[in-house]
């Protein structure tokens, strides 16, 4: 394999929480949906696709957000995650390779669950633009 492992992933924040998804594979990781783009895809071609299969909801929007360089939690290579804000067109429900989901302040009984890419980059960022209640708990489990 050459160069890092190619990840596009979604932040979909509600009400000052992350939508953060754990799979069957690691059900005790807590990643942001999305995956791997597919042969000729592209990052935002596939956040849309993951999204659909992962949580059966569309993106209503995508922005995007970040770059992040990490080490991959569950494969522990190098990795860089393309990182879009994105809505969804409805509640979200865990589907595919999922175990669950949740949603978190990034600092609550979620955060040391997180994978390292969603917990030192991604969190921080969003709680620097406003958009995750940083440090409060509570509401939505």
């Amino acid at each position: 394999m050459t160069g890092p492992l190619v990840v596009a992933a979604a932040a979909v924040v509600e009400d000052g929480r992350l939508l953060v998804v754990s799979k069957r594979a690691a059900p005790e990781v807590f990643y942001l949906p999305g995956g791997k783009p597919e042969a000729g895809e592209d990052v935002a071609t596939a956040v849309r696709r993951e999204l659909v299969e992962e949580l059966g909801a569309s993106p209503t929007s995508m922005t995007p957000f970040c770059v992040v360089d990490e080490i991959a939690a569950l494969e522990s290579i190098p990795m860089r995650m393309t990182v879009f804000l994105a809505t969804l067109d409805r509640p979200p429900r865990a589907a595919a390779e999922l175990a669950g989901l949740t949603w978190t302040t990034g600092a609550d009984r979620v955060a040391p669950a997180l994978a390292p890419a969603v917990a030192h980059h991604v969190v921080p960022r969003l709680v620097e633009h406003g958009l995750l209640r940083s440090g409060r708990t509570g509401g939505r489990p």
